[in-house]
């Protein structure tokens, strides 16, 4: 991408780089000199000196005159005056000293002499004082060495062919043209085109955009969204290119020969000129509508400017957000773009993105052919495997007969310790309720009540009748000795002990329903258990008991013979049977 600084400005046209428009210069309303038309030739003689202007302002465009026909290129010309002038100069190449010019003629004459004499020049400085583009799109700036400096001016229209971004401080050439503005007297160089010194405006803007979408995460050790694996086979593949390029003709044929049966979608968009990157931004975000699973962007190689649509943001951001994995197949091995840097993958040909995008699928179905006898195997052995741990584990079983006669066995003994301990148990309540209800009996409140009512009225009696025997004073004691009597009577002490036997009669018989309801449940079990186990259980899943006249159970066909009568007994009832024929069966 880099280029001399030579040619920077060569006279032919780049291929699929926009010819720089010229602005429009305001030019002077005064009609200029006639030249003399071209007589025939005469004797050589010598040149008019060129014009001479005199004061301030004609002594700086003298010296002007003087430096630029010095230091001008030559493919800017030199300007001379015309020798026969009609009313400036005198015939000595001189502006007459009385002359007076108005503030129009003069700015007029400067701008004739500079824009006449200044149509195309090359102008190397420094850039300043540049702030963007303004709303009308046109970049103003200023040129600037250590002696001196000028004012610039970029029109919209020059300004899309400019590949770089424009900054403070750069040093660039640039060509365009003298224009000076007369309401104000300032002049400037209206540009055409601006090259960066030193390195070529490609490779600068290349750099300048890298650096960019690196910041921003599009590619690099940054990247915001990790680059995306490609499909192992993709059932529609979207391709990004032109459809009359040798790219599209190269890939198809690489894509059909190693898997003819995948579909293409194909989007038509210019790859190089004008308002390629335009196009190929547009294809991308449409393919993105699309039922695909993979987009392919490419074309063939080319020069730097072939390919430089590539290496425009819309594209890259345009690759970037895709939905789907895009493989980027630019040019050949040897070219680099920015949208290489921001796809997923990069292929060095259309050719190869065709390889990587499928696979060959004769090799496919071999492989899944070779895959499915492995597996066929694998599951092979595995049945047998299992197959030989299944008649492991079944001569290892126990005849569930005899486990369940052990097990009727356990429940009889346990249905009989259950029952004794029942029995105890039931004894022992009785005998602790009966010792409790003698006690109760006898510490019943109203027996005791009774009692001493009994006792009490028979003291009272008592007293009563040796009451009378008594004088006054101890007739006075004996009532105070019936009051104290009163007050410690047993008719509290009765109540509470009354209230205390009917607590312990409360707990006691919720002791005695808490026993019998565990006991209760732990029969349930059992008998839950018994029947889990019962032959009976096992014939409601469709076996049947077999057994011989005498009631004996066939435990082995070989205890059978032909013609010998057998009952057979179900879940729900039995049946007879005779036998007709007896064999073996492998286990």
């Amino acid at each position: 991408m880099k280029s001399k600084q030579g040619d920077l400005f060569a006279a032919g046209p780049e291929i699929g780089a926009p010819q720089l428009p010229k602005p429009e210069v305001d030019k002077p309303s005064t009609p200029k000199p006639e030249l003399p038309k071209p007589e025939a030739p005469k004797p050589e003689v010598p040149k008019p000196p060129p014009l001479q202007f005199q004061g301030p302002v004609a002594q700086a465009l003298n010296r002007a005159t003087s430096e630029a026909e010095g230091k001008a290129s030559p493919a800017a010309g030199r300007w001379r005056a015309p020798v026969d002038a009609v009313d400036s100069p005198e015939k000595d190449g001189r502006v007459p000293q009385n002359r007076v010019f108005t503030v129009a003629e003069l700015t007029n004459e400067i701008k004739g002499v500079l824009e006449g004499g200044y149509p195309k020049v090359l102008v190397r400085g420094e850039v300043t004082g540049f702030r963007g583009a303004n709303a009308s799109g046109h970049l103003y700036f200023g040129l600037k060495d250590e002696r001196a400096s000028i004012n610039a001016v970029m029109f919209k229209g020059s300004s899309r062919s400019l590949k770089f971004a424009l900054k403070d401080g750069q040093s660039v050439i640039v060509e365009g043209a003298l224009n000076v503005y007369e309401p104000q007297g300032r002049y400037s160089i209206i540009v055409n085109k601006i090259e960066p010194e030193g390195v070529g405006a490609m490779a600068l803007a290349f750099e300048q955009l890298k650096q960019k979408l690196l910041a921003e995460g599009l590619f690099g050790d940054r990247r915001t969204r990790p680059r995306r694996e490609l499909p192992q086979l993709p059932r529609r593949i979207g391709v990004v290119t032109s459809v009359t390029g040798a790219a599209l003709r190269d890939f198809l044929k690489v894509l059909h020969r190693r898997h003819p049966h995948v579909a293409v979608l194909v989007a038509d968009a210019r790859v190089q000129g004008d308002g390629a990157a335009a196009d190929v931004s547009r294809a991308i975000r449409w393919m993105s509508k699309q039922t695909i699973d993979v987009l392919v962007v490419t074309r063939g190689g080319g020069s730097v400017e072939d390919l430089w649509a590539f290496n425009e943001e819309p594209i890259a951001r345009a690759i970037f957000a895709s939905p789907v994995p895009v493989i980027s197949a630019i040019g050949h091995e040897i070219d680099h773009t920015i949208a290489d840097l921001v796809a997923d993958v990069r292929a060095p040909t259309p050719s190869a993105a065709a390889e990587m995008v499928v696979p060959v699928l004769a090799e496919l179905t071999l492989h899944l052919q070779n895959t499915l006898a492995r597996l066929r195997r694998a599951i092979e052995r595995d049945v047998q495997g299992r197959l030989h741990d299944l008649h492991s584990i079944a001569g290892a079983i126990e005849d569930p007969r005899h486990l369940l006669a052990d097990k009727r066995m356990l429940l009889a003994d346990l249905e009989s310790r259950l029952e004794q301990s029942q029995q105890l148990f039931l004894k022992d309540r009785q005998v602790q309720l009966r010792i409790f209800h003698e006690r109760i009996s006898r510490q019943h409140p109203g027996r005791q009540l009774r009692a001493r009512r009994e006792t009490i009225a028979q003291l009272r009696q008592r007293l009563t009748q040796s009451g009378h025997k008594l004088p006054v004073g101890p007739r006075q004691h004996l009532s105070a000795l019936l009051l104290r009597l009163e007050r410690q009577s047993p008719v509290q002490p009765v109540r509470a002990a009354a209230l205390h036997v009917r607590a312990q009669r409360e707990r006691l018989a919720r002791a005695a329903t808490q026993h019998a309801n565990r006991q209760r449940d732990r029969l349930l079990q059992l008998t839950a258990h018994l029947e889990a186990l019962s032959p009976l259980k096992v014939l409601t899943r469709g076996y049947a008991l077999v057994t011989t006249a005498e009631g004996a159970v066939v435990r082995s066909s070989s205890a059978l013979n032909d013609g010998q009568q057998v009952t057979m007994r179900f879940a729900d009832g039995q049946a007879d049977a005779k036998v007709t024929a007896t064999r073996k069966v492998k286990p």
